[in-house]
């Protein structure tokens, strides 16, 4: 062991001998010493003292301090000179100041790298060895690239590779093509992608190949390259981290704060008018790739832009520009505000330019042209045609518009200023429409009509006032504005007048949905009402796309609040009971998605449904809706319970919505003070039931949900009014069998009525037989003709109901086994000869007319019931006689027999 490292008690001798011989040995060209023996006196060498050694002199302490010099000053010695054994050691050291050092550049460094690259490519190229001649290639390119990143030229004898690479492949693709024992898979493959490989550097330098190709002497002589030896001075030595490639490039690099933007194969792009159409071949040449900075791109072609000088040029870098602002969206959901933005100002600048200059032409499809040259319409006859498409472009933008508006919280202030900028986009199609209209476009022009009728046809006046407000500004204005056809009403009815006539069914049939649902919007029923039947669109519109059927549920429900903003109840009724009895009134207008826990979405499914949800500005209150057709069902079924009889009949029913939800209001046992609209409707109705009209009218009028409407004050009124009369109807079906005469006045002071409104209900209900009464208008008092019922007669009309409805379910049942009605033969029955054939056919034709003995039976049965009925004192207005009479007419000679 070393001295440093001393033990207590370790005493072995051989040990102590061998470390003092390493200490003490020399060269190895030196003779060995001899071994000095060991004192006589014993003892422990002085390289392992321990704690119990015995006492020793002075001197030998003074000895073993000499020994620590000497010591000291060889190991200092050894440090100077070095070992033999440790590497840069010599037995004679060399003085430093006489040697001289050559130190290499990185540049000088990666021609070195080239070069060997380069002979290991010979090498490989002599055994045919082109999965090593793949790699080495590779190498050298990337190499190259790393090269012309720091500005520096392409060495030479890259060149030389490259031209050398080119006449090896076609000899050994021509030598395999002949050969019969084919090389092996991996080799064969890599000979393939050399090829590739090659093909495509070599058209970057194309044109240093054919000068070397021309004059290799001459070509190597202007391309050669001079590597400076650098002397320099001794430095001392010290612990020097290894540079990365990167770092040396760095340290090459001179200092400045300027950028460069390089390109594709780390070429330098030059941003000036004439490089316009290179910069933009590698731009897109970059395009849809893995590793492609978008944002990067974007920035490039904003600098193109720049500069740009002539009006071709513009085109050209705008179609690039605005497509890739589109492809660039960090967001998933929608496009950046900012970004939507920047592209809509330049989708107004291209359309600008193009409606200034009737030389340049955009559209879809254009013959092939070259992408670098400059284009002038003296060159091209007069018409420059540019591959591109404008539609497409205002297509996406109004998209984009519409999907970050579903993105965003509607509750919040960014929504509200989101919806600002609908305004600049009206302006933009509006721009669009004016150019397709100038250049004669048709199916474009339809298009771009469609937008704009969709932003339109569902906002209130003020609104579209506001809209074609913005379009005085612009230098071309469309045909169809405000300002030509004055109303708001009048350019809707344009714009759909002209998609009428385009020929798309499509465009057809949402123009006339949406002129529907913009005469309901200004309380024009009975128009749209009429368009709607005469468009025949509710026997087609299961056929049509799921955006048009949405668009198809909007018009139907605005319908439906036109009539009952008119005062039109039942109508109101029918139309709002068709979406009202699905029970998904949200998602059949697109204002919300619901799931049911017995169905399983797919996450596409849930997107795609996502995806169709309208606006929160272009929504319909459902709360308003629900309020307008419980309302409306109150009014119709609350007088026709208080008409029905027995409890047959009051299964029967009109609105199941509403009478549902007015069973469940019964079976309550404690009802409290109404909070929601439906507390109140329900409330109200069982008010009407026992004839409190004037609580019914407050607990109507008192919901707030009325304040949506624009004309509240008219609706609440006309509510009143149909509240008095559907009561005063109420209290006759109710206490009719209790009179025998009744006052026209008493009724009117009861609910607030004029005599003659009065007399006019009375009257309608005598005249629809609604009413066993007659009115005397001397005294004007209302004479009950009521006769009561025998248990006999009672019976007799349930049994005939029930008669009634089995003939039906038998006409039914015999017309779905018959295919249908009317005679006709079947086609499986057995063939009959001419002979026979005649009573078989006879027999089936009265059979399938429905003269069979079952139908035959019924009816007659029925007839009687309803003629004993009659003969008995009959029920309400005759009703026994009417019903005999039809069913005999029905019945023809076959039931008088």
């Amino acid at each position: 062991m070393s001295r440093f490292f001393r033990a207590a008690g370790d005493s072995d001798s051989d040990t102590e001998d061998s470390e003092e011989e390493l200490m003490s040995s020399g060269d190895e060209n030196e003779a060995p010493k001899p071994t000095v023996p060991k004192p006589a006196g014993g003892g422990m060498s002085r390289f392992l003292r321990t704690a119990g050694s015995g006492s020793s002199s002075s001197s030998s302490s003074e000895s073993e301090d000499e020994d620590d010099d000497e010591d000291d000053d060889h190991a200092q010695d050894s440090k100077k000179k070095g070992s033999k054994y440790m590497v840069g050691g010599s037995d004679e050291e060399e003085s430093d100041e006489d040697v001289k050092r050559v130190v290499k550049s990185a540049k000088d460094k990666r021609l070195d790298e080239m070069e060997a690259a380069g002979k290991a490519m010979d090498n490989a190229l002599k055994i045919n060895d082109w999965v090593a001649i793949s790699n080495e290639f590779d190498k050298l390119v990337r190499l190259v690239q790393r090269q012309t990143n720091v500005a520096e030229p392409v060495p030479s004898f890259y060149i030389k590779t490259l031209s050398s690479l080119e006449a090896s492949l076609n000899n050994a693709l021509a030598k395999e093509k002949e050969s019969k024992k084919k090389m092996n898979a991996s080799n064969a493959k890599a000979l393939n992608g050399m090829k590739q490989k090659v093909r495509k550097i070599s058209k970057e330098h194309e044109s240093e190949i054919k000068e070397f190709q021309e004059d290799p002497e001459a070509f190597e002589k202007r391309h050669a390259i001079v590597v400076p030896e650098v002397e320099v001075a001794p430095k001392p030595k010290k612990s020097k981290r290894v540079l990365t490639e990167q770092e040396e490039e760095d340290e090459e690099r001179p200092a400045t704060d300027a950028f460069t933007t390089v390109g594709k194969g780390g070429k330098t792009m030059v941003f000036a008018s004439e490089n316009t159409f290179k910069n933009l071949q590698v731009v897109q040449e970059a395009r849809g790739k893995k590793n492609t900075d978008r944002a990067e791109q974007v920035r490039i072609l904003e600098r193109v832009l720049e500069a740009a000088s002539t009006s071709y040029q513009r085109i050209r870098v705008l179609l690039v520009l605005i497509s890739s602002r589109f492809d660039y969206s960090p967001s998933a959901t929608h496009m950046p505000i900012d970004q939507w933005a920047l592209t809509q100002r330049e989708v107004d600048q291209l359309v600008s330019i193009i409606s200034a200059d009737s030389h340049y032409f955009i559209e879809e499809e254009v013959p092939d042209y070259d992408e670098l040259l400059e284009r002038t319409p003296e060159a091209e006859g007069g018409l420059v045609r540019v591959r591109g498409s404008i539609i497409s472009f205002v297509e996406r933008l109004d998209d984009e518009f519409t999907k970050s508006l579903q993105n965003l919280d509607p509750h919040g202030t960014e929504y509200v200023d989101r919806l600002k900028d609908e305004k600049g986009l009206y302006e933009t199609i509006c721009r669009a429409e004016a150019y397709f209209e100038l250049r004669s476009q048709s199916d474009p022009l339809s298009r771009v009509i469609m937008r704009r009728l969709e932003h339109i046809y569902s906002k209130p006046d003020a609104v579209v006032q506001a809209l074609e407000a913005g379009l005085s500004g612009l230098p071309v204005k469309p045909a169809t504005s405000l300002a030509s056809e004055n109303t708001s009403s009048g350019v809707v009815h344009a714009l759909c007048v002209f998609l009428y006539k385009s020929g798309n069914s499509l465009f057809r049939t949402r123009a006339m949905l949406s002129h529907i649902y913009h005469h309901a919007l200004h309380n024009q029923f009975y128009k749209a009402r009429d368009m709607l039947l005469m468009s025949h669109l509710q026997e087609s519109i299961h056929a049509a796309d799921v955006a048009t059927q949405i668009l198809y549920n909007r018009t139907t429900v605005q319908l439906g609040l036109c009539a009952f903003r008119s005062g039109l109840i039942k109508e109101a009724q029918a139309i709002l009971l068709e979406i009202f009895s699905t029970q998904h009134v949200k998602e059949l207008l697109a204002q919300g998605v619901h799931y049911s826990r017995y169905t399983t979405v797919s996450p596409e499914q849930e997107k795609a449904e996502r995806a169709r949800q309208m606006p929160f500005h272009m929504h319909i209150n459902t709360e308003l809706l629900e309020a307008a057709f419980l309302v409306s069902s109150m009014l119709i079924e609350i007088p026709l319970l208080a008409s029905i009889e027995t409890e047959e009949l009051k299964r029967k029913t009109i609105s199941k919505p509403f009478r549902r939800l007015l069973d469940f209001a019964d079976k309550q046992i404690f009802a409290g003070p109404p909070e929601t609209t439906r507390d109140h409707i329900m409330q109200a109705s069982k008010t009407l039931q026992d004839g409190q009209w004037e609580k019914c009218r407050d607990l109507i009028q008192s919901i707030k949900i009325w304040s949506l409407m624009p004309e509240e004050k008219e609706v609440k009124e006309m509510l009143a009014g149909r509240i008095q009369e559907e009561g005063l109807r109420t209290y006759l079906f109710t206490y009719a069998p209790h009179y025998k005469t009744l006052a026209l006045s008493h009724l009117s002071e009861t609910f607030s009525l004029s005599i003659r409104t009065v007399n006019s209900v009375v009257s309608k209900m005598i005249w629809n037989e609604e009413l066993s009464a007659s009115l005397d208008q001397a005294s004007n008092v209302i004479v009950f003709h009521s006769a009561e019922s025998t248990r006999t007669q009672q019976l007799a009309q349930s049994l005939a109901d029930r008669v009634s409805n089995l003939v039906e379910q038998n006409e039914k049942t015999l017309d779905v086994r018959l295919g249908g009605g009317g005679w006709q033969e079947r086609s499986d029955a057995p063939k009959t000869t001419k002979a026979d054939g005649g009573a078989e056919r006879k027999g089936r034709s009265e059979r399938s007319r429905g003269g069979t003995p079952l139908r035959g039976t019924f009816l007659s049965l029925i007839v009687e019931l309803f003629s004993l009925i009659d003969s008995s004192g009959g029920t309400r207005g005759g009703r026994g006689a009417r019903f005999s009479q039809g069913l005999g007419n029905r019945m023809g000679p076959r039931v008088a027999a």
